[in-house]
Formats: structure tokens, sequence, C-alpha cells
């Protein structure tokens, strides 16, 4: 192999983000339809924190005082406590982190902006690539 990768060819750029004053049934709509569980939440374009579907659960779940039924925003379920790190960081410092701290996801930065989203499966996309690549023999062949 001739590179480690990086942070920014693992993670999921230019992620959809959410403000944090739209209502909860919106983000929910916008995580079924594209099909992800960790959505960026901002508040007047300033990432803020991170909504994800266990959160939503939660709140679906009989040990909710809310129901997904209540006109509930964003603002009332996301989460202000999330792994925020910059772009430039390596990734095997973020992966450390994610693994100690059982986190799902990371919000990555460029220049304080939103830039991207490190979850589970962009890294078991990317370490799946890395094995098959460490698998091909130089001549093309695959090894058995």
């Amino acid at each position: 192999m001739k590179s480690i990768p990086t942070l920014a060819t693992t993670m999921t750029p230019f992620p959809y983000s959410i403000d944090i004053n739209e209502p909860l049934k919106d983000a929910i709509d916008m995580m079924e339809k594209q099909g992800f569980h960790h959505l960026p939440v901002t508040e007047d374009g300033k990432l803020v924190g991170v909504l994800t579907d266990r959160d939503i659960k939660f709140v679906a779940s009989p040990f909710s005082s809310a129901s997904l039924e209540d006109e509930l925003y964003v603002k009332d379920i996301y989460s202000s406590r999330t792994y925020v790190v910059d772009i430039h960081t390596s990734l095997d410092n973020v992966l450390k982190i994610m693994a100690d701290k059982h986190l799902g996801s990371a919000l990555v930065t460029k220049n304080e902006k939103l830039a991207g989203i490190l979850t589970h499966n962009d890294v078991f996309r990317k370490f799946a690539d890395v094995l098959i690549k460490l698998k091909a023999k130089p001549d093309g062949n695959d090894a058995a």
C-alpha cells in the first residue's frame, strides 16, 4: 500500500445538514429519503450538533416523555455534544477516539465550516478497499 488513507478521502464530503429550527418531521423525511443515520445540525449556518436515528428512535420509544406525534423541532432532540474534527486531523487519531468513545460519527470541518461527515459505514467501506488492494498481487492476480 503506497499511502495511508486520510480523513478527507474516507469521509462523506458535503453532507446534507438541517437547521436547528426545522420541524423534526422534515429531518426524519430527509434521513429516510437519503438513507442515512446521522444528520449535521446548523444554526444560522454554523455547525451546532448532530441528529441521529438513535435520537429519533428514543423519542418514538415508550421511555420518552415526547412522541413523534408531538410538534417537535430538531432543536428538541439533537445532540450538541458531538465529535468535531478538522479535515487535516489524521485518520488514525480520529478512528481511535471514535472507537474509545463508542461514537458513530465525526463531523468534519474545514476553516470552521462543515466539510464532511465520517461515519462507521464510511470507515467500513474504506477498510474494505484497503483490504482488496492488499489482497491483489502486483501482477494483477488476486491472492487466494
